[in-house]
């Protein structure tokens, strides 16, 4: 029996999911959180085979996600689903240690099938989205530039994200200024644009 951890905010998609996976003979749900927060501290006291979350939890990030559970319940495997799948959180999730990445959209059958295939060690992804991936642009940015405009992107003014980060104000415009220039954007909104449309936010 395969045990698994289901992480989804929105309580009905959580419900189906928990109650698509339980139809399965050799799946079972030990635990069903509502928020990234709770995924660890759950993982780490029901011990599941995998876990899967949802990509777009508020206020988190799939792939950062993925990493921390990678790192503190190594033997749990991660299958990250998206809304929005884009190439750039697909290589993210994959470099996190997430072994699969599918669109919420997927049927039961996929999703299941999925499940059992990254508890044998095999990666899963949509075969559009692998396509894509191959031909995506890296993302140019250096990691505290991407942090920069992650908190820009949030609505955080510069002071906001010089204090969040241990920075000067001055450091954080010139950061900004830098991921404008990398990208070509001609603002900050700009740049938040472009960073989505490539999956590097």
């Amino acid at each position: 029996m395969i045990r698994i951890l289901v992480a989804e905010h929105l309580p009905l998609v959580r419900r189906g999911l928990v109650a698509s996976l339980e139809g399965e003979s050799d799946l079972t749900v030990v635990a069903d959180v509502g928020s990234g927060e709770d995924i660890v501290p759950a993982a780490l006291d029901v011990r599941p085979d995998a876990a899967v979350i949802d990509a777009d939890l508020p206020g988190a990030d799939g792939p950062s996600l993925a990493a921390r559970l990678v790192e503190k319940a190594p033997r749990c495997r991660v299958m990250l689903l998206s809304a929005q799948p884009n190439p750039g959180h697909l290589k993210r999730a994959f470099a996190a240690g997430a072994l699969g990445y599918l669109s919420i959209e997927v049927g039961p059958e996929q999703l299941a099938d999925g499940i059992r295939r990254i508890i044998a060690g095999r990666r899963v992804v949509d075969s559009e989205l692998a396509v894509a991936a191959l031909e995506a642009a890296e993302c140019p940015l250096t990691p505290r530039e991407h942090e920069v405009l992650r908190l820009a992107a949030g609505g955080a003014r510069s002071k906001e994200i010089a204090a969040e980060l241990g920075l000067s104000a001055g450091t954080v415009r010139n950061h900004l200024s830098r991921v404008l220039v990398k990208t070509g954007a001609r603002n900050r909104v700009d740049a938040v644009r472009i960073a989505t449309e490539y999956g590097w936010l």
